[in-house]
């Protein structure tokens, strides 16, 4: 297949969890013999902290307007298999609106931020990437969330045929590897700063270090403020590129993970770093959400906590219980995990859709409803 997509960003991994989820998906379609062109308006929060040039076998399309890359996107839909549009594409409704138009066998869109894009219709606002007219025209509609936000996505902006595609790691470039030098923490934390993730993440890692003055806390980030509640004992890198992601996660001995606060209220929305740190071999301690066990187990792959004391509990095991919950974690995650595995389901989906019949996999078969996996089997079978 020839895909075309118009979305945030590849070039860049500041402040944003698109980029590397997309490189990781686009190199397994290209293993996998397909083609792929990525359109990237070029804007200069991205351009200054541009840490991908080239999509190596495929396109990346950086462009200044969008009137100036119109007709170079219309040559490229002209003999593409799909068209597709992401959210926060800054060009969103235009670029739907040429997808819908193109000659493009199939015409998607892909969600990467449901629970966001669901909380502002609630609150009754616009949602900058979302045209007029909802989400009717796509032949497929895939969602980064499972579970009730792809009824929702029906229900409420008239997608006719919905299916999960969750997130997921590359284990070419997340895995075991030595620590980063002088680097060592006790506990660590990777995440664009967000001010609906502060609450928990106070109670998971910043009052657990006031509590804990002898252990070393990390974290990586953009977008701090300087009124962020650190301690003596917290320390800070700013922007880590995700080349050093796989050394940062695997210089702690756990790492947390926390849920901005509308994939958490929704739940079936794995965050990618969930994944990575899983394929890295470090142990994680997460904040709890609806489907969480769908991805991994708690206690035997994850730990999760809703207060500081069941974080102090968790920061406290023995190392050798945080290895065994570490290894199987990452066993987990190289099954069913990866972006090879999601490029598998890309492909099953987009092939079921142009056939207009349901897709599952033989492991869905059996798969209950309440599941991710079933979630996902049921809503492409519509």
């Amino acid at each position: 297949m020839k895909i075309v997509v118009f979305g945030l960003t590849m070039s860049s991994s500041w402040g944003n969890g698109h980029a590397t989820l997309w490189r990781g998906l686009a190199r397994a379609l290209i293993r996998r013999g397909h083609r792929f062109v990525f359109f990237e308006h070029d804007v200069p929060y991205y351009a200054g902290t541009r840490d991908l040039w080239e999509i190596p076998g495929g396109e990346l399309v950086l462009y200044p307007s969008w009137d100036e890359v119109l007709p170079y996107a219309q040559s490229h839909l002209a003999d593409a298999d799909v068209a597709m549009v992401t959210s926060y594409c800054p060009d969103a409704v235009v670029a739907t609106r040429l997808a819908l138009d193109s000659p493009a066998q199939l015409r998607t869109f892909y969600d990467m931020d449901t629970p966001v894009t669901l909380d502002g219709l609630r609150a009754g606002g616009e949602v900058a990437y979302l045209s007029p007219e909802g989400l009717g025209g796509f032949d497929l509609v895939l969602s980064f969330t499972g579970g009730p936000a792809l009824t929702e996505l029906r229900t409420r902006l008239g997608a006719r045929r919905t299916a999960a595609l969750y997130g997921h790691v590359d284990p070419d470039v997340h895995r075991p590897v030595e620590p980063l030098p002088g680097e060592h923490a006790d506990v660590s934390y990777l995440g664009t700063y967000a001010a609906d993730r502060q609450a928990a993440l106070e109670t998971l890692f910043i009052e657990p270090a006031r509590q804990m003055p002898e252990r070393r806390f990390l974290i990586a980030g953009a977008q701090y403020p300087h009124d962020f509640p650190w301690t003596n004992n917290v320390y800070f890198r700013r922007h880590l590129p995700p080349p050093e992601h796989p050394a940062f996660f695997c210089s702690s001995g756990l790492t947390v993970n926390v849920t901005r606060r509308a994939m958490a209220e929704m739940g079936w929305c794995p965050s990618g770093r969930l994944f990575e740190a899983a394929a890295c071999g470090v142990p994680i301690l997460s904040d709890r959400w609806d489907g969480l066990d769908s991805f991994l187990t708690p206690v035997a792959e994850i730990l999760t906590a809703a207060t500081t004391a069941e974080a102090i509990d968790a920061i406290s095991l023995p190392r050798e219980e945080l290895a065994r919950i570490a290894a199987a974690a990452r066993e987990r995650v190289l099954a069913e995990h990866t972006s090879d595995v999601r490029a598998a389901e890309l492909e099953a989906l987009l092939d079921a859709a142009v056939r207009g019949d349901g897709w599952q996999s033989p492991e869905d078969v059996d798969v209950d409803a309440g599941t991710a996996e079933g979630t996902l089997a049921m809503e492409a079978r519509r």
